[in-house]
């Protein structure tokens, strides 16, 4: 008898067109440098993402358990793995609530190292909320970047990436709430609670465009998927709807050894999970279900009062939880070996079954599918495989533009060479000027 299933949804993503963003790369001048400064951006410009993925991907969003649901396993998104994927770490505050007074032409003047009258000039106010467009940004980063002033240039090329990237509320528009996630530099906690509030919110309405950072979601699922030339190489081609529906859990990449020393953000303060306040909303997520994606065992099936789900929407939110949740931050819980065992990655049986009754309650979008043998010889085709940790993401990031890159890092240097020469020019003659005086003087004696 052939089972059930559930309608599927009509999803779409957000995507603005970043060329302009990449033709700015060649003006990064030490792509290490600014890797250490403000993390793995770069790599997010130049991510080729496969939407059919994507959308088939949102199909499988649990709303019960906020998490992907999939018939023999659970995978969701964790503050610890976009952390490792963007590159900068979560500090243990809430960096964002929307509660925040609104930055002053000033301090957004001081932030981005550009004169306070043009920043007034070019504030605007679009979707009932104010900001910068991101055509004047993108000018100014290209008049400090021809000028090799490190510090501005970089200052608006990161502030495009947040607005544009990381938080893409409206086209071509850096809003406020990413010019004050940007000044916070924190910005892990936003763009998970970004993702959830925004497949929970479409997922409810029953389809829709999903707003947030999705390069980095992408980079996140492609972690997790079976690492075998087979799959990769899709001889069959096949959908991706059939490709996910056809595997176990045995099948995931299910860990990897970047995360050995991480501890678990397990809770905060009242909640029993953690709370997530995304620019839009706010929601939980249950660390307790991917615990096997950060090494941990998963044993039994968790318990209920675990897994409560809130979620509200920005603007409509009659039980308070804002307020709740900002609170909560103030009490951070976290979890590592001593509370959770040796990391051996792996789920019993008992909490594996309890998985496949949810996935027989709840429904899959598809048909089931037979287990595809995942073993065979031959070249990869999908792409942004191993994005794990590639150490090499800000350098291959610039290559289209390696000729203009290595122009300006010339550049870079022969203007500072010619600085050193005249700053020493200077100083000789400041020498001449005070010692030869002296020295006259002491010969006409």
């Amino acid at each position: 008898m052939e089972r059930q299933k559930r309608h599927t949804k009509k999803y779409s993503f957000r995507q603005p067109d970043l060329k302009e963003l990449r033709n700015l790369t060649s003006y990064v001048l030490d792509p290490l440098g600014f890797k250490a400064r403000y993390g793995k951006l770069l790599p997010l410009l130049t991510t080729q993402v496969d939407e059919g993925l994507m959308s088939t991907l949102a199909q499988f969003y649990d709303p019960l358990y906020h998490c992907f649901s999939f018939p023999d396993f659970k995978l969701l998104p964790t503050l610890e793995e976009y952390a490792h994927l963007v590159g900068i770490p979560i500090l243990d505050q809430l960096s964002f609530n929307g509660l925040e007074s609104i930055p002053t032409s000033q301090e957004i003047a001081d932030m981005l190292h550009i004169d306070e009258s043009l920043v007034k000039a070019h504030m605007t106010t679009k979707g009932g909320i104010q900001g910068l467009p991101s055509e004047f940004l993108i000018a100014q980063a290209t008049v400090y970047g021809k000028a090799m002033s490190e510090d501005a240039f970089e200052a608006i090329f990161v502030l495009l990436i947040y607005g544009l990237v990381l938080f893409p509320n409206i086209d071509k528009f850096v809003d406020v709430n990413a010019i004050r996630i940007f000044s916070a530099l924190n910005p892990v906690l936003t763009l998970l609670g970004d993702t959830y509030v925004s497949l929970h919110l479409r997922n409810a309405k029953g389809g829709g465009a999903i707003v947030c950072c999705l390069p980095l979601l992408y980079k996140w699922f492609i972690s997790h998927l079976p690492q075998t030339v087979a799959f990769k190489e899709n001889k069959g081609c096949l959908r991706w709807s059939t490709r996910l529906m056809s595997l176990t859990n045995d099948d995931i990449s299910w860990y990897d050894r970047a995360y050995d020393g991480v501890q678990i953000i397990d809770s905060c303060g009242e909640f029993s999970n953690v709370p997530l306040l995304g620019t839009c909303g706010g929601i939980s997520y249950n660390p307790i279900l991917a615990r096997r994606q950060l090494g941990f065992p998963l044993k039994d099936k968790p318990n209920n009062i675990l897994l409560e789900g809130v979620f509200f929407q920005e603007g409509k939110d009659p039980q308070g939880l804002k307020a709740r949740m900002v609170r909560a931050w103030r009490k951070i819980h976290k979890k590592g070996r001593s509370e959770l065992g040796p990391k051996n990655c792996i789920a019993l049986e008992s909490y594996t079954a309890w998985v496949r009754k949810r996935a027989s309650e709840y429904l899959m979008p598809y048909d089931y599918s037979r287990p595809t043998p995942l073993v065979v010889a031959g070249p990869s085709t999908l792409p942004n495989q191993g994005v794990i940790d590639d150490p090499n993401d800000a350098w291959t990031s610039l290559l289209p533009q390696s000729s203009k890159f290595w122009k300006r890092r010339y550049d870079r240097l022969a203007k500072d060479k010619a600085d050193m020469e005249a700053a020493y020019e200077r100083e000789i003659k400041r020498l001449r000027a005070a010692y030869l005086p002296a020295s006259r003087a002491s010969r006409d004696l």
